[in-house]
């Protein structure tokens, strides 16, 4: 006899922890805080398309190795899973700086689930590491892509991590620093 929420266990999941918690951009039937074990969320990476370009490198997140993260799980209907994963790879998958992996991801109320995950290469040549602050803010400040400014980027994520209950202490300081500066 399966479990009354074996299905929902079993469902395809995809964990966020940066722009897809503000802008999914996929249907899905539930969302939930979340966390994974052995992964932090980082602004660790230089982007050269959504956020800025080769020339002046924007800054996004990544999960990289150590710590945990909080953020969303998101049960995505195995019906539309073919549809939803190839979205993914065309979005994360731009140069290939991320590794698409399954980790067990906790939901809120402590059901364990396997999620669909980007995480960081560290192999990849915008891997930025651990920057210092002022890096990141120059980064951050410079970043245009074609997804737009990376400061609204910073901002959207860190508003909606306030929004969920989630600090993100390094995030939230970068945020500040932009915030004073409103839309221009």
């Amino acid at each position: 006899m399966s479990h009354p929420d074996s299905s929902r266990a079993e469902a395809p999941w995809v964990f966020a922890y940066g722009s897809l918690l503000w802008n999914p951009g996929f249907s899905f039937l539930e969302v939930q805080r979340a966390r994974v074990t052995g992964y932090h969320r980082s602004l660790c990476i230089y982007s050269h398309v959504h956020r800025g370009t080769a020339e002046r490198p924007g800054l996004v997140l990544g999960l990289d190795r150590g710590g945990s993260c909080l953020g969303a799980a998101y049960r995505v209907d195995p019906i539309a899973w073919s549809e939803t994963i190839a979205y993914l790879r065309e979005r994360e998958q731009v140069t290939a700086i991320y590794r698409e992996a399954r980790l067990r991801v906790s939901l809120e109320g402590g059901e364990q689930v396997s999620a669909i995950a980007y995480i960081v290469d560290r192999k990849h040549s915008q891997y930025a590491g651990k920057l210092p602050h002022d890096a990141i803010l120059t980064h951050v400040a410079q970043g245009v892509g074609q997804s737009g400014a990376n400061s609204e980027y910073v901002l959207n994520t860190q508003r909606r991590l306030t929004q969920m209950g989630i600090r993100d202490h390094v995030l939230e300081r970068v945020a500040a620093r932009f915030a004073s500066f409103g839309d221009r």
